[in-house]
């Protein structure tokens, strides 16, 4: 009987040791279960180059996230390190450029940039009494504001001496990867080593009972979030130097990823808990995933919901193991904790690379042929133009009998540098890109070019690469016909308000700069408001409404797209095509819709369909080894009430 309870005793340990386990490392766990799903469904993940694409893709948030680290074991929360890092590099590109500072110099005043954000950042929370949400959600919004008032809302070129921080070591260890090493290194050792990082602890433990204990909590958190600031820094000069500029819209809610990265990773947002491991470990999580989910060609809005759910499920993890008592993820714990932990690491290597070697003999078959599969990477999706455009591309691509998977960047420039670097480890036979930024798109394009892959541009030339062929519309002449249609339509005199598209698109640029050049020709044509609504129907009927407070006997509207043309007519109501003139850009077929309606006067049409159509043609041409023009030009054409019955889009 004793024997009974002994082995009964054993074996209740043994299966409360396995649970223990799993819920002491459920990060780990999980990110083991990713790869080995991710490596069975694609036999493009395994390889080296993808994984490098992996840890590239990660660097940017785990760099944040370490930083992110510090105040969220403080039981705080930085809502601002995306704009931050933006601002940094912003502040770095347009010193050292435009102002000829020396570089070293204007690195420095990029660092000193963001420890500033995150010294003023503690200052609200510590002394000010602010809540941490309220007071980094205002420097989210101070941060990209000046960042888009330094660069004017473009792209500002980075130093070439800062821009190999995008390259390789060797030729094959990226330096990303390399920074996102050490500095997970130095948070271990913040964390774990240093009486800071235990002090974060003990604030986010109970920062009563820390006050009372002695520590001097205000500074302590002072100095927390100055390192998320230098953190944030670090991230954005990083992500600018892979991008080879800085973008003043970069990094637009990577403060949300970098959260996530830290609570997948074990930390817990009441505070106390949390090591830089686990961060990394989140942080690899949520690359892995985007990376995967773009290999299996699925839907970058099934991807977010994906994304979200981990999240979810990460947080309930965590909930449940402070129910079942696990071991708190706190760096530096006494005990025999650390041995056991370093055991855990090495039975996770040991079981990744029987996985690698397994999923490779599983895929090491004969390999499929390249040159009917290619890739189309839009700006976005959110947008009626880029829908059509990506109509036309598989409507040829299925009359062809190719295989054509499309990504969605959401008009991010440094998540469409990840799926073009997916694209290209995938061995593609050809590649599509619409550039969120012509600069931007350089340095991915290039590595296309260093495989041998053809790249098609569409809408949008590539900036310092060589593409095949451009397939296009010419903006510029759109926004001249665009100015010719209102000024002629308002009989050459007349107030007119312009609703531009998002800060630093070359889509914006391209056509506000033809429709000026247009507008020389009619002096009598005054522009009285000039406001971005970024592409967006919502926006624009915003600040649509509140131009008319300020300007309300306008006589006419130039959006340079439909959809914020279309959010001009809905503020303008019963105004609209009758005593003032709205003109639009793209020929979406609601924008036609409001033409033939009477109530959008004009929209300079670009055939979006026809774009996709003739891209994937000229794609398959250049896989095939066939010539293509440099440049292929879709005709723009106006369409007015008395020509869109006859317009075929």
């Amino acid at each position: 009987m004793a024997a009974d309870t002994l082995k009964s005793t054993t074996g209740a340990a043994g299966a409360g040791g396995l649970r223990r386990l799993l819920l002491d490392n459920g990060a780990l766990t999980a990110l083991i279960v990713l790869v080995v799903a991710m490596s069975a469904l694609s036999g493009d993940f395994l390889t080296a180059d993808n994984l490098l694409n992996v840890g590239v893709q990660a660097a940017v948030t785990a760099i944040l996230a370490f930083g992110v680290t510090f105040v969220i074991v403080s039981a705080g929360i930085d809502l601002s390190v995306g704009s931050v890092a933006a601002l940094s590099a912003t502040v770095l590109a347009w010193s050292a450029t435009s102002q000829g500072v020396p570089v070293p110099l204007a690195v420095l005043l990029a660092v000193v940039t963001g420890i500033a954000c995150g010294v003023v950042n503690g200052f609200l929370v510590s002394y000010g009494k602010l809540p941490p949400f309220i007071a980094t959600l205002a420097m989210l919004s101070v941060a990209r504001g000046l960042s888009l008032v330094i660069s004017q809302g473009s792209p500002i070129a980075f130093p070439d001496s800062v821009s190999h921080l995008g390259d390789t070591l060797g030729g094959w260890l990226p330096v990303p990867v390399l920074v996102m090493v050490v500095v997970g290194l130095l948070t271990a050792f913040v964390l774990g080593r240093t009486y800071l990082g235990r002090s974060m602890y003990a604030i986010g433990g109970n920062e009563e009972a820390a006050r009372l204990s002695g520590l001097r909590v205000k500074r302590q958190k002072l100095a927390v979030y100055a390192l998320s600031g230098l953190f944030a820094a670090a991230a954005g000069i990083v992500l600018a130097a892979r991008l080879s500029s800085a973008q003043p819209q970069a990094a637009q809610g990577y403060e949300l990823d970098a959260i996530a990265a830290v609570v997948i990773g074990g930390a817990s947002l009441a505070g106390g808990t949390g090591k830089a491991s686990g961060t990394l470990i989140g942080a690899l999580i949520l690359a892995v995933l985007r990376n995967g989910l773009n290999l299996l060609s699925v839907s970058a809005f099934w991807q977010q919901v994906v994304i979200g759910v981990v999240i979810a499920l990460a947080v309930l993890l965590d909930t449940v193991r402070r129910k079942a008592g696990a071991t708190p993820a706190a760096a530096g714990a006494p005990g025999g904790g650390k041995g056991r932990q370093a055991a855990t690491y090495v039975l996770a290597a040991v079981v990744a690379a029987a996985v690698v070697g397994a999923m490779s003999f599983l895929h090491g078959g004969s390999p499929q042929a390249r040159t009917q599969k290619i890739g189309l990477s839009l700006s976005t999706l959110n947008n009626p133009f880029f829908v059509q455009i990506r109509a036309g591309a598989e409507a040829e691509a299925k009359r062809r009998g190719v295989d054509l998977t499309v990504t969605d960047a959401q008009n991010d420039a440094s998540q469409q540098a990840n799926q073009l670097q997916n694209f290209t480890s995938e061995g593609l036979g050809s590649i599509i890109v619409n550039p969120v930024d012509s600069d931007a798109a350089g340095p991915s394009v290039r590595s296309a070019n260093r495989a041998d892959i053809p790249v098609v541009a569409v809408d949008r030339g590539v900036s310092e690469a060589d593409t095949a062929a451009l397939i296009a519309s010419d903006n510029v002449e759109g926004g001249r016909l665009g100015a010719e249609a209102l000024a002629e339509k308002l009989g050459g005199k007349g107030t007119i308000v312009i609703l531009q598209g998002q800060a630093g698109t070359s889509a914006s640029r391209e056509r506000g700069a033809g429709f000026a050049e247009g507008l020389k020709a009619y002096p009598g044509i005054e522009v009285v408001a000039r406001q971005p609504a970024d592409f967006d129907r919502t926006k624009g009927l915003d600040v649509m409404t509140n131009l008319l407070q300020a300007h309300p006997d306008v006589d006419g509207v130039f959006a340079e797209n439909d959809e914020m043309a279309l959010g001009a007519i809905k503020a303008l109501g019963s105004r609209a095509g009758k005593s003032v003139q709205v003109v639009g850009f793209d020929g979406t077929p609601d924008g036609l819709k409001a033409v033939e309606a009477g109530t959008l006067y004009a929209s300079v049409a670009q055939q979006p369909r026809e774009l996709g159509r003739i891209a994937v043609a000229n794609a398959l041409r250049a896989a095939d080894g066939g010539r293509t023009a440099e440049t292929v030009k879709v005709p723009v054409k106006v369409v007015t009430e008395e020509n869109v019955a006859g317009f075929g889009g």
